[in-house]
């Protein structure tokens, strides 16, 4: 299926993932301006404060203060070595060190490690290495690639197109034309009467086996998921999805990426989302709590045969052609390298394992309030959809922009939150008290409360 900004599809995933910002609007009104932060809280120069229940993009693992031993290792190595391209042989041992640490971290044998500054470029180098693997094995004819509705990668050219959300196509002349979307595996949303999610991710994989068929297995070169859709409104997948999911790719011989930007280092309650839903992807790309965003950084971990590959390919052209000036960076890879150091001492991913069924509890308490129609979660990350009629699943008009609504009400109670159209997301920091869970909840609770009170007149 290939997934047009104007298609019924496209308007389908629209009706409730629409854009959260209007230009016009931020022009008259004037940004946010952020001061300062301190553990999971931010302040504004006005000196307001705010609980981030979004860590910033997803991001900010370790809270927004300064972490004086991030701090000092970004300062030592920049009087070290401030910087050295990784072109030619040449590397430095922040950049060595962290890729052997990726490696032993990975959730499935790894083999190597290509560094880049962001998400978007992280999977951008994985469509390169996906076509550049299916001509070194002989079969050029692989270049259709496979993202999910809703589905989110990146805003490059190329990950934007492989990214199934339609304001991120219109009038930016994308998707590519080799780039397809199956269904958004949204159970609470799209299931049908009485279909349970065992029967709705039986549905989701057939869906996914008819369009490889339909374009002809010999054209389709990969498929990309997230562990937990983030930028679709953290939409955990349904039981057994990815087990079917993953069946359907072995037999069309379909390499898998995981795109663990969010998931990665402890989200999920694992170090990787792959171990919390069990994945075993030819490749992983992952950014954000990499450095717990304090450099901008992510990393694509490649398998063995993929790499092999790699290495004919190269050999064939005489070089291997890709690569970015800031690839590797020093002080980026050594301030990653000391986050998962802080990660490892201070227990992170058992402390997700404590403080998250906290969070989902609380989350899941409040479905019974009358314009929650669903409210979910794994680990840290979380998803809350608003609806105008609970029996029937109806969201609210788009035209009643249920989304801004509970963003002002959120913000009037101090609270940050990540707003997808009808969804509300939730990802505080890692760091998180349980006492701090308690008083995002409250205050959540009092965000719903005030935009039911203004949205009601439109339920039904």
């Amino acid at each position: 299926m290939t997934f047009m900004p104007n298609s019924p599809e496209a308007r389908d995933v629209a009706s409730y993932i629409h854009p959260q910002t209007n230009p016009r609007t931020h022009r008259e009104t004037g940004p946010n301006i952020i001061a300062k932060g301190d553990g999971i809280w931010i302040e504004d120069n006005e000196g307001k404060r705010a609980l981030d229940a979004a860590a910033g993009l997803w991001c900010a693992s370790l809270g927004f203060a300064a972490n004086e031993r991030l701090a000092r290792v970004a300062y030592e190595q920049m009087r070290k070595l401030g910087y050295y391209q990784t072109y030619r042989s040449s590397s430095n041992d922040p950049t060595i060190d962290l890729a052997e640490k990726l490696l032993k971290l990975a959730p499935v044998p790894m083999s190597k490690v290509l560094l880049q500054c962001s998400g978007s470029e992280a999977n951008d180098t994985a469509i390169k290495l996906i076509w550049y693997y299916h001509h070194a094995i002989g079969k050029p004819a692989k270049k259709k690639i496979i993202g999910r509705m809703a589905g989110y990668h990146g805003n490059t050219v190329a990950a934007a197109s492989l990214s199934g959300k339609p304001d991120m196509h219109a009038d930016f002349g994308i998707p590519l034309p080799m780039m397809r979307h199956t269904e958004f595996p949204h159970w609470y949303r799209h299931h049908q009467e009485d279909e349970s999610e065992e029967a709705f991710a039986t549905r989701m994989a057939e869906a996914l086996e008819t369009l490889i068929l339909d374009e002809g297995p010999e054209t389709i070169a990969a498929f990309f998921a997230e562990p937990v859709m983030g930028a679709g409104g953290a939409v955990l997948p349904p039981r057994t999805y990815f087990e079917k999911i993953q069946a359907v790719l072995r037999k069309y011989d379909v390499l898998f990426v995981a795109d663990e930007v969010i998931c990665g280092f402890g989200r999920t309650g694992n170090w990787w989302g792959s171990q919390t839903f069990d994945l075993k992807p030819d490749m992983i790309s992952c950014a954000k709590a990499l450095s717990a965003a304090f450099q901008p950084i992510s990393a694509l971990l490649i398998n063995e045969k993929v790499y092999q590959a790699m290495l004919v390919q190269g050999d064939k052209q005489g070089s291997f052609a890709h690569g970015y000036t800031y690839s590797g960076h020093p002080v980026a890879t050594a301030v990653a390298l000391e986050a998962l150091k802080i990660y490892e001492e201070t227990d992170i991913v058992g402390h997700v394992q404590t403080v998250g069924p906290r969070l989902i509890a609380g989350l899941r308490a409040l479905g019974d309030h009358p314009i929650v129609g669903h409210a979910n979660g794994v680990g840290l990350i979380a998803g809350i959809e608003l609806v105008a009629d609970k029996a029937t699943r109806q969201p609210f008009p788009a035209e009643v922009k249920i989304g801004a609504i509970a963003d002002r009400a959120a913000r009037k109670h101090g609270l940050i939150l990540r707003v997808i159209g009808n969804r509300l997301a939730l990802s505080p920091p890692l760091i998180i008290t349980a006492a701090e869970v308690d008083e995002l909840l409250l205050r959540l609770k009092k965000t719903l409360d005030d935009t039911w009170a203004e949205a009601r007149q439109f339920a039904r």
